[in-house]
C-alpha cells in the first residue's frame, strides 16, 4: 500500500470514528502500538510505566481525536501525545533531570565530525543477538533525557530532522547537536561492551 493510500485510509478511518463508529479506532492505532511502547519505554526506563502512559496516550488521542488536523501525519500527532504523557510523568516523579543546552555555542550548528556515524549500520547477524540488543537498549535508556527523546524519535522512528525539531520546539541545528551528542554517548558505552565480546574479530566494530 502507498503511504498516500495509507493516509487516504486514516482519514477515512478518523471520519467514521468521529461520526460515531468507534470500532475503527483500534485499527487505527494498531500499526502504531509497537512504537507508541517503545517511545514510553525508552523515556520512562519501565516496562510498567511505559504500558500505563501508553494506553493514557491512546486514550487521549480518542478524546482529542476530532483536534487532529491532516497537515501532519497521524504517527506523528500520536507520538508528540506519547512524549507529552512521558514528560508528565516524569516530571510528576522528579526522576529526571532535565539538561538545558540554552546558549550552548555548538547549538548553533558548530559541530564536530562525528566518530559514529549511524548506530543503525551495526550488522543485522550481530543484532539478532539478543545480548547485544539488551546492551542497545540500556545504552539508550541511559542517555540524558534531551539526548534520548531526539534519538528516539529520529533514529528509531525515523521521523524527518524537521519534524523532530517542530515536536520539540527545538531549531534544526539543535537537534543536530543533540542527536551528534546521544551518538558520541552511545558510542562511548557500545564499543568497550561490544569489544569485550570479540566482535571485532569479524571486524564489526570498523566503524566506529
Amino acid at each position: 500500500m502507498t503511504e498516500v493510500a495509507a493516509v487516504r485510509d486514516e482519514a477515512a478511518m478518523i471520519a467514521a470514528i468521529l461520526a460515531g463508529d468507534q470500532r475503527q479506532f483500534h485499527e487505527l492505532i494498531r500499526p502504531f502500538e509497537r512504537g507508541v511502547y517503545r517511545m514510553a519505554l525508552s523515556m520512562l526506563r519501565n516496562e510498567a510505566e511505559a504500558e500505563e502512559v501508553a494506553q493514557e496516550a491512546f486514550l487521549r488521542a480518542f478524546r482529542n481525536l476530532s483536534k487532529f488536523r491532516a497537515d501532519s501525519k497521524f504517527s506523528t500527532w500520536l507520538i508528540s501525545i506519547t512524549l507529552n504523557e512521558a514528560r508528565s510523568r516524569l516530571r510528576r516523579q522528579k526522576t529526571v533531570k532535565i539538561e538545558s543546552l540554552d546558549g550552548a555555542d555548538d547549538e548553533q550548528g558548530h559541530v564536530t565530525p562525528a566518530l559514529l556515524r549511524d548506530w543503525r549500520e551495526i550488522p543485522s547477524e550481530v543484532l539478532e543477538r539478543g545480548e547485544v540488543r539488551s546492551i542497545l537498549r540500556r545504552a539508550i535508556e541511559e542517555l540524558p533525557e534531551i539526548y534520548r527523546e531526539v534519538f528516539v524519535l529520529r533514529d528509531e522512528e525515523e521521523m524527518s530532522v524537521q519534524e523532530v525539531a517542530d515536536m520539540l520546539e527545538l531549531s534544526v541545528s539543535a537537534v543536530k547537536v543533540r542527536l551528534h551528542r546521544a551518538r558520541l554517548m552511545l558510542q562511548k558505552r557500545l564499543v568497550p561492551e561490544l569489544k569485550s565480546m570479540n566482535l571485532t574479530k569479524r571486524g564489526w566494530l570498523a566503524w566506529f
